[in-house]
């Protein structure tokens, strides 16, 4: 039973980089030396109130604990590892005498330093979110540290604002973690929960103490399978909650949230153990069954805060349906209270400010601002009838209706060609086959490439002169003609770049291109493009997701439309004698990193995303190309959490991208590319892509992601990354070539590349040449080792150095 009831509409969490990237830029700032902490810390703050009254005049309650206070520097999951005093072995230098880790302390866990990688970054359930993995062994500290929590909770109380805490919660934190490399053989994080309750529980005291009356607990994890049996995971839950929900003076009441899916047989579990409220996503998970809703009904029974308004999308709202949704969840005699299925960090904040959008497409659309006004509205509607709100509910049908029926959504001609598809059409020869063929192929003025050829992933640093360019020519100020020279020589410059440094495979580095999807977005019919609609995609890494709102192919005469990448590669491969990479994004990672259309199946959207690449894989080919690498960094993002789901994602994703891939001649080198994820779950797909070499991210993880491909007996090309890209620092030589030897001892030296973790784009030329220095001399050593008349030393036996 409650004491301090709670809201009746609520977010459970809100974009926070800032309208224009307030919090990247004084982040990027303090990294740099150009500010102080107390700057970036003053920014934040003053970021943090400036959200809490905008949710305010959004609707939202001031003094009711329905503003979540979810704020994090970095990332969430890092401030909740420092709020536990969790700090890694391998950082342990960097505690206090007191064991907590300050702030430049938590940003070397975050982005490294010249000694260590960071934590190992992956992605956040089916989102583009990346969190921050902590390592956990059986001796690692647990202490709480309330420090920046309870402040938080002070700085708002004093502008008169009541927040809601955010932490992760325990269990999926625990379930998120990975055991350090100290920890021994089958130790799992999950072992220590019993230790960790009570450092939560002490956590929820200073809270309270400072005033904060909810506190709100993020279960994600319990909506996704894990590889923990169902019975001994349903146990954990209830040790944890039933402990943290036990009597206690000062205690605060509790909000548990489960986005991203449905908890299944653990919600009985989570309604039971005490807690005043419980989150349950009803736009990705199920509605609660009869018997489920029973569980809410009792006099000690959890507020039912219904997730009804989609986090993860940018489409309006079905405000009719989801408001008979809720009433009837009334009727039922349960407590409902109104909320988002997820944090809105993963939408834009507000599409009224996206001036240069088509008037009707702007109509269909609700980001974080307009969907906390669709909450506010529906708990209107819900305490008061729909007649309160006949007008919001007239408006959101007509949006929807007018979408429907827009010319666009639906072309006859992108239908019948994808309907008229067949399987052999997507099919190539065997591996082996091209294998030869391509051996047979001087891809050099020399002959064949040499053994463990080098190349990168892509991209080459988007420089400030790269930028200003751009921008002067969105804004008129460079015409195309000039656009397009300084685009020739910024390509030939990094093509002597990397004809200087010894690269094998040379790539373009992609100058033309703001956004590896959004540069997709803008040459393809069926999508828009935004100009303020970022979204958090890591620390403060942003991305602007396009919108995907109509059927798809190239623009252009006719439904092939006309080539928009050969200008570019072609350039590059005419300054060169080495080979050129044809650069593509593939067709499930222009879906998951954009804001998809939900009035037809994924699969069938992939499939027309798939014949438009196609026709770019033909024309790049037909232009000498022949090397294509087509990206597919989020072929693990989408992947359903529930297992049952997921033979079908993997059927239409691999199938989608063979259709992009499959129309070439056998002495064309199809290439992948995956990054950041947890490979290990889709290592079938990944060997039914059927690419001729994939490159993958594998440096934070110490090659991690070769146990299972070779466990999988995947035989084609591989290129396990060696250089991580996403923390600034520069891997020596030594580094480099440690994680060569210990790919050796995984792939076979025929079929191995050297190569980075992901593009380049992020990077500066100083930190790129010297790595890249580094890279090719690592790899031009393992070749001399390789070729001594002793037989290769570099004996290398389950990824240890023999």
């Amino acid at each position: 039973m409650t004491t301090v009831p709670f809201p009746a509409a609520t977010i459970t969490g809100y974009p926070r980089i800032g309208r224009r990237r307030e919090l990247k830029k004084a982040l990027e700032a303090y990294w740099a030396g150009r500010s102080s902490r107390q700057e970036l810390e003053t920014a934040a703050a003053d970021l943090q109130l400036a959200t809490y009254r905008r949710l305010v005049e959004l609707g939202l309650g001031a003094q009711d604990s329905s503003l979540p206070a979810a704020f994090p520097l970095y990332d969430q999951v890092l401030d909740t590892t420092t709020a536990l005093g969790a700090v890694p072995s391998r950082f342990a230098d960097l505690a206090g005498a007191d064991g907590g880790l300050d702030l430049d302390a938590s940003f070397v866990l975050a982005r490294g330093d010249a000694g260590r990688p960071p934590l190992e970054l992956t992605k956040w359930f089916d989102t583009n979110y990346h969190y921050l993995v902590p390592e956990i062994g059986p001796a690692t500290p647990f202490r709480a540290r309330p420090e920046r929590l309870v402040a938080d909770v002070r700085r708002a109380a004093e502008d008169g604002f009541a927040v809601r805490p955010v932490l992760v919660g325990p269990v999926s934190w625990l379930l998120l973690a990975k055991a350090d490399d100290d920890a021994p053989a089958g130790f799992d994080p999950l072992q220590r929960l019993a230790e960790l309750v009570p450092v939560y529980a002490e956590l929820l005291r200073e809270l309270a103490a400072a005033g904060a009356q909810w506190v709100q607990l993020e279960e994600p994890a319990l909506v996704a399978d894990q590889d923990v049996p169902g019975a001994a995971l349903a146990e954990a839950v209830w040790d944890a909650y039933t402990a943290l929900t036990a009597p206690a003076a000062g205690r605060p009441q509790l909000l548990v949230t489960t986005s991203y899916g449905s908890p299944g047989p653990l919600l009985h579990t989570l309604a039971g153990s005490g807690i005043e409220a419980l989150h349950l996503d009803l736009v990705k998970g199920a509605v609660p069954s009869a018997e489920e809703l029973a569980l809410f009904r009792d006099e000690d029974a959890p507020v039912l805060v219904a997730g009804a308004v989609d986090g993860h999308n940018v489409w309006r709202a079905d405000l009719a349906g989801r408001l008979a949704q809720l009433e009837e969840l009334a009727r039922a005699g349960v407590e409902v209270s109104v909320a988002s299925s997820t944090s809105l960090f993963h939408v834009p904040h507000d599409v009224e400010e996206e001036t240069q959008l088509d008037p009707v497409l702007r109509s269909w659309l609700s980001f974080a601002d307009q969907k906390v006004a669709e909450i506010v509205t529906l708990s209107r509607g819900l305490a008061q009838g729909p007649d309160a709100v006949a007008g919001e509910l007239e408006a959101a049908a007509e949006a929807r209706g007018t979408r429907a029926e827009a010319p666009g959504v639906r072309d006859a001609a992108v239908r019948e060609r994808a309907d008229s598809l067949t399987d052999a059409e997507i099919g190539r020869a065997p591996a082996e086959v091209r294998r030869r063929a391509q051996e047979g192929r001087s891809f050099t003025a020399s002959g064949p490439l040499p053994p463990l050829p080098t190349t990168t992933i892509g991209s080459f640093p988007q420089t400030p002169e790269v930028r200003s360019a751009r921008a002067r020519a969105r804004a008129g100020q460079l015409d195309q003609a000039g656009y397009d020279r300084f685009l020739r020589e910024e390509i030939e410059r990094v093509v002597r770049l990397q004809e200087e440094l010894g690269l094998d495979v040379l790539v373009h580095g992609e100058p033309e291109r703001n956004d590896m999807v959004q540069y997709f977005a803008e040459h393809l019919d069926g999508f828009a493009t935004t100009v303020h609609g970022w979204v958090q995609s890591y620390g403060s890494r942003c991305t602007r997701p396009s919108i995907l709102w109509g059927d798809v192919s190239r623009e252009g005469d006719g439904v092939r439309g006309e080539a928009f990448t050969v200008p570019w590669i072609g350039h590059a491969q005419s300054l060169t004698d080495r080979p050129v990479k044809g650069m593509l994004t593939g067709p499930v990672t222009i879906l998951a990193w954009s804001f998809v259309r939900d009035d037809q199946p994924l699969g069938r959207t992939a499939e027309q995303v798939a014949l438009a690449l196609r026709d770019e894989v033909a024309d790049l080919e037909a232009a000498g190309i022949g090397i294509i690498q087509v990206d597919e960094p989020a072929l693990r993002e989408l992947l359903p959490l529930r297992r049952e789901d997921q033979p079908a994602y993997l059927d239409w994703s691999v199938r989608a991208f063979r259709v992009a891939t499959s129309g070439v001649r056998d002495e064309t080198q199809i290439h992948t590319h995956l990054c950041y994820s947890e490979f290990g779950e889709v290592v079938s797909a990944i060997d039914g892509l059927d690419a001729d070499v994939t490159s993958i991210e594998a440096a934070r993880s110490r090659m991690e992601v070769l146990t299972d491909l070779e466990a999988a007996g995947f035989s084609r090309g591989i290129g396990p990354g060696v250089w991580d890209i996403h923390s600034p620092r520069v891997p020596s030589q030594e580094e480099i070539e440690q994680l060569v030897e210990r790919a050796l001892g995984h792939v076979p030296a025929d079929t191995l590349w050297i190569n980075p973790d992901c593009g380049l784009k992020t990077r500066g030329y100083a930190e790129t040449r010297a790595s890249l220095e580094h890279l090719v001399a690592a790899a031009r050593t393992a070749r001399e080792q390789l070729a001594a008349p002793a037989g290769p030393p570099l004996q290398v036996q389950h990824g240890v150095q023999a």
